[in-house]
């Protein structure tokens, strides 16, 4: 896979497939690496990136944290998930894209197209994970991580995540940097000289940032009401993808389509069907806004040159939606 400094954090990326771009955050929890599309769960099962890529052009990356992706020590957000993204559509020369979540990365595809409306065309939220239980287990993990650094030190941390090789889903004591610490000596080494007090603040707001409701974490109920993008939601079924996260976002957004089909009838013939007809609408919508657009700002031309009004009073031409070479 190739690597970009994405938001000052190389970024491990793939791009497969053809047609308008489609940026995936991966699902996976604390390990969301591009290849969990192709390994993870339900998303195996469909076959969905395969599908995908045959009609459109797939961006998957290994978030930050995640894979062979890099990281910081700071506060982890959802801003900063997304602002990942964002910078690999930058590299890419990507103007606008369909977004794409599965589980936790519905969070992060969620939180672009609310700070960034402007360059989603559409998005498709694939089992998203929240609810009640969701939280619970989040919070339970950063507590077991939080007791550990704060008896053994995190030196210990250190000693413990190179010592092992789950990940902080499995065995949350070494903390959610836990592949950074494997991977990178440096990044280990500053970690391990950081002072307690600043490391468990650190820590103990990611945990509060991402995981303070019992629906989908990330953008505000008021954003998602406000946010003028076409979704697809789909639902999952289990204590981490409860159904309930699924229909709260249907509630919440203006355009959300809702697949409601059990988990267990989505199949890899009416799954991928499914996505790739919402998002033909979504395109076929988006090139029509942009028609009315440029019609607007021609009769805007027309009306200043009339006027005698000097200037081009255009917009110029609509930003690209392909992938630079």
């Amino acid at each position: 896979m190739p690597v970009v400094e994405a938001d000052g954090i190389p970024t491990h990326y793939e791009v497969a497939g053809a047609g308008p771009p489609l940026l995936m955050f991966s699902p996976g929890g604390f390990d969301s690496s591009g290849e969990a599309w192709r390994t993870v769960g339900v998303y195996r099962r469909l076959r969905l990136l395969d599908q995908l890529s045959r009609h459109y052009t797939c961006v998957t990356f290994d978030r930050r944290e995640s894979g062979a992706s890099g990281g910081r020590l700071e506060r982890l957000s959802w801003s900063a998930y997304a602002r990942q993204g964002l910078a690999l559509l930058d590299h890419l020369g990507i103007d606008r894209a369909h977004v794409m979540g599965g589980c936790v990365g519905c969070s992060s595809a969620l939180q672009l197209a609310v700070e960034h409306p402007g360059r989603v065309r559409g998005a498709v939220l694939y089992s998203p994970a929240g609810g009640v239980h969701y939280r619970r287990k989040q919070h339970e993990r950063f507590r077991t991580h939080l007791a550990f650094a704060e008896r053994h030190g995190l030196a210990e941390v250190v000693r413990l995540a190179r010592a092992t090789a789950t990940g902080f889903t499995e065995d949350p004591r070494p903390g959610p940097w836990v592949r950074l610490l494997r991977a990178d000596e440096d990044f280990a080494r500053r970690l391990a000289a950081t002072p307690l007090p600043r490391y468990l603040a650190l820590a103990e707001g990611s945990a509060r940032l991402l995981f303070d409701r019992d629906t989908v974490p990330g953008p505000e109920p008021e954003d998602l009401l406000a946010l003028d993008v076409p979704a697809l939601v789909v639902p999952g079924q289990d204590t981490s993808h409860a159904p309930s996260a699924a229909r709260y976002l249907q509630e919440c957004l203006p355009r959300a389509e809702y697949w409601n089909v059990p988990v267990a009838e989505q199949t890899e013939a009416s799954a991928p069907a499914r996505i790739l007809r919402f998002l033909a609408d979504a395109d076929a919508d988006a090139d029509a806004d942009a028609e009315a657009d440029a019609e607007a700002d021609a009769d805007a031309d027309t009306s200043a040159a009339a006027g005698g009004i000097g200037g081009d009073g255009g917009r110029g031409p609509a930003g690209t939606t392909g992938v630079r070479a």
